[in-house]
């Protein structure tokens, strides 16, 4: 087996290991050491792949948001905002491990790797920026309101509205609890941004 191919298993190795031990405890609670302890792998085989815990744990958060956005984009999704928030209970149900990779990394990422993962995140960032614009383009607008003024509210909307579930309020929520209460308030909060809140007056 060439040398490549064979560092290129071990690192798969590590990182299936790495996945469980973060997607189970988070990243403060997690270590090294029980990584290898309880997967059976060498601190020096983990050292001589990865310069240290947080170019690991930086590795799990690739894998994860390179999986969600490939399975959503495979779903061409489109404008359907319904099904999309679908999509993401189906995945992270399926894979319970990578939800608390992903929404650790959204909503309560370690502090000292927040620019590195901001920069891991953008490629999901764009296909959902992508769907929500398509699911624009099938509405009529309100006057004077633009697609770009629809946008920035958008983006200005979920950096508060994540930045809310990164506060004290949930600082002491169980984590699978914090998930569940994030996806069904996000798939209000879309509803209300596009059909709003008040029943027209005849």
């Amino acid at each position: 087996m060439k040398k490549e191919k064979k560092t290129e298993i071990t690192k798969a190795k590590i990182i299936t290991a790495a996945i469980e031990e973060f997607g189970t405890k988070g990243y403060t609670a997690s270590s090294l050491n029980n990584i290898c302890n309880n997967f059976k792998i060498s601190k020096g085989l983990v050292y001589h792949n990865f310069k240290n815990k947080d170019e690991l744990y930086l590795a799990c958060i690739s894998k994860c948001f390179l999986e969600v956005t490939k399975y959503l984009e495979s779903q061409n999704v489109e404008s359907d905002l319904h099904r999309y928030m679908e999509l993401r209970f189906i995945f992270f149900s399926k894979y319970p491990l990578y939800a608390r990779l992903f929404f650790e990394a959204v909503l309560q990422p370690p502090i000292k790797l927040a620019d590195e993962i901001k920069e891991i995140k953008k490629g999901f960032d764009e296909l959902n920026k992508k769907i929500y614009h398509s699911a624009l383009q099938a509405l009529p607008l309100r006057d004077g309101v633009t697609e770009e003024d629809a946008l920035e509210y958008y983006e200005l909307m979920l950096e508060m509205f994540n930045g809310y579930f990164s506060s004290s309020a949930y600082s002491s929520t169980d984590f699978t609890m914090l998930i569940s209460d994030h996806e069904q308030k996000l798939t209000k909060i879309l509803n209300f941004m596009f059909y709003g809140i008040a029943k027209e007056i005849e």
